[in-house]
């Protein structure tokens, strides 16, 4: 479970990071000098996004496989009982 758990931890990292990079590219895009970028609402708009991807991905990441406890890799749609 730990080891699920750690792999689950670093796919959920990953896909924060890029979406905290892109939501702040995308702020800093809207400005049409550096100078007059307002980074105090890159760094939040950044930060939100990230918190958002973070609580997304506890809903499940496709990058980790779903296993039961023989660490047999669990097929979609499969109810544990009979199979399907």
């Amino acid at each position: 479970m730990k080891l699920l758990f750690t792999e689950w931890l670093k796919a959920a990292a990953v896909r924060a990071l890029k979406t905290v990079c892109q939501t702040a590219l995308s702020v800093i895009g809207t400005s049409a000098l550096l100078s007059e970028v307002n980074w105090k609402a890159v760094l939040s708009a950044s930060l939100l996004a990230g918190l958002l991807s973070l609580l997304t991905s506890a809903a499940g990441i496709p990058e980790v496989k779903k296993t039961n406890s023989l660490g047999e890799e669990i097929s979609e749609g499969y109810d544990g009982e009979n199979g399907l």
